[in-house]
């Protein structure tokens, strides 16, 4: 398999976490692409016409991309488990979902800064992005702590993925305020093997 990804994309680092957690790391060569959506440089548009990484070529040559279904297929290859069935299964993806959905917010604010001009950069808006992942923040100190403090499964690797965004991006925001169990979790999970080999530098 070859893997499409970037060193500082959190949705790529979900990937590669799962692969080291799965055993698959020496099974997948890596592809290293840069772009952005008004540059696309050497992302994969030719695989993905959406222009976006991460993206998982398969041993038959077929792409599959976005991170959620890329970790869901190498889940399912390996029977590794790490999304349970259902009933649990419902919560995994909405834990999952809701990581990814705060690093959506929070890469849109890195390309608001980034590639908007100054002069027409919209600073209501920015706040509103970080105001849906300061929400997420709350629920996850709240409703979903005692799942993140259970067994391993992906909802944990996305956020854990999710808050390292924050740290390597967003560090004067300071997520940690007012959710200290939330912090004490991350400073557990971020000691994890694949989780100190795939931090953003």
């Amino acid at each position: 398999m070859r893997f499409y990804n970037s060193p500082t994309t959190p949705f790529g680092r979900k990937v590669a976490v799962l692969l080291r957690e799965i055993g698959l790391k020496d099974k997948v060569d890596v592809v290293e692409v840069s772009g952005t959506p008004v540059a696309p440089g050497t992302m994969p548009v030719d695989r993905n016409p959406l222009g976006k990484i991460p993206l998982l070529e398969r041993d038959d040559g077929k792409a599959i991309y976005d991170s959620r279904v890329i970790c869901r297929y190498l889940d399912d290859l390996t029977g590794a488990g790490l999304y349970g069935a259902a009933p649990k299964l419902w919560d995994v993806l909405t834990l999952e979902a809701t990581a990814d959905g705060m690093l959506d917010a929070a890469v849109l604010m890195v390309y608001e800064a980034r590639l908007r001009p100054p002069e027409i950069q919209f600073p209501d808006w920015l706040e509103g992005q970080w105001a849906k992942i300061a929400r997420a923040l709350d629920a996850l100190e709240t409703s979903w702590i005692d799942h993140l403090n259970g067994p391993l499964d992906m909802g944990h690797i996305a956020v854990g993925c999710g808050l390292g965004y924050l740290d390597f991006r967003h560090a004067a925001r300071d997520w940690r305020a007012g959710h200290p169990r939330l912090a004490e979790w991350e400073a557990r999970f971020a000691q994890r093997p694949a989780m100190k080999a795939t931090a953003p530098a």
